[in-house]
């Protein structure tokens, strides 16, 4: 089965979410998006949104990036 949610990377560099996210799922389309950005609704399987802290040098990831 397929992973569909990284919760071990919540507190990461985002750059380092993304390459995590990659290895596990690279049939998905991964977007990196400051959080409190406005993104469009709806579900999509073949997406992930990593959503990071755009005022924190290092980026953390502030949710856990979900397969949607």
């Amino acid at each position: 089965m397929s992973k569909t949610s990284w919760p071990e990377v919540v507190g990461w560099p985002a750059t380092q979410a993304v390459t995590q996210i990659n290895a596990d799922r690279p049939d998905v389309a991964i977007e990196v998006v400051p959080n409190g950005t406005t993104v469009a609704p709806g579900y999509n399987a073949e997406r992930v949104r990593v959503f990071f802290d755009a005022g924190n040098a290092s980026g953390p990831v502030v949710g856990t990036p979900a397969v949607g």
